[in-house]
């Protein structure tokens, strides 16, 4: 959403690594498909989804480039703070030790707790 006033979705991960570019193609089939993304270099061969460039091996990007990589970030830079919001909550970053049954339940608490610490959830009184 505009200025990462929102969380719109929420992948919860699972056991093991895996790409951010399949998570993704994993969740765009519950958005429009003429719906446009942006992402950072993690999301490189994405449909529909703006990425910025990546220097070659013993290339140099040029100065067009550069500098739509500088604006697709400046858009971005909302994202990654409210990446950095949910990640203040440790469990959301580090190694899931407890059992992985509740995972999904406390995931989506802490991304409540964000939703009340950005503004964006009211609770009535």
């Amino acid at each position: 959403m505009p200025n990462g006033k929102e969380i719109v979705d929420v992948e919860v991960g699972f056991p093991g690594p895996t790409a951010d570019i399949n998570l993704f193609r994993g969740q765009q089939k519950k958005f429009d498909e003429q719906q446009e993304f942006e992402g950072d270099k993690g999301y490189q061969g994405g449909k529909n989804i703006i990425t910025p460039y990546k220097k070659k091996k013993k290339q140099q990007l040029g100065e067009k480039q550069k500098e739509e990589n500088r604006i697709l970030s400046s858009k971005r830079i909302f994202v990654e703070h409210l990446i950095r919001i949910v990640r203040i909550f440790h469990i959301a970053s580090q190694r899931f030790r407890l059992n992985s049954n509740i995972y999904e339940e406390i995931i989506l608490t802490v991304c409540g707790l964000v939703r009340l610490r950005i503004g964006t959830l009211v609770l009535s009184s």
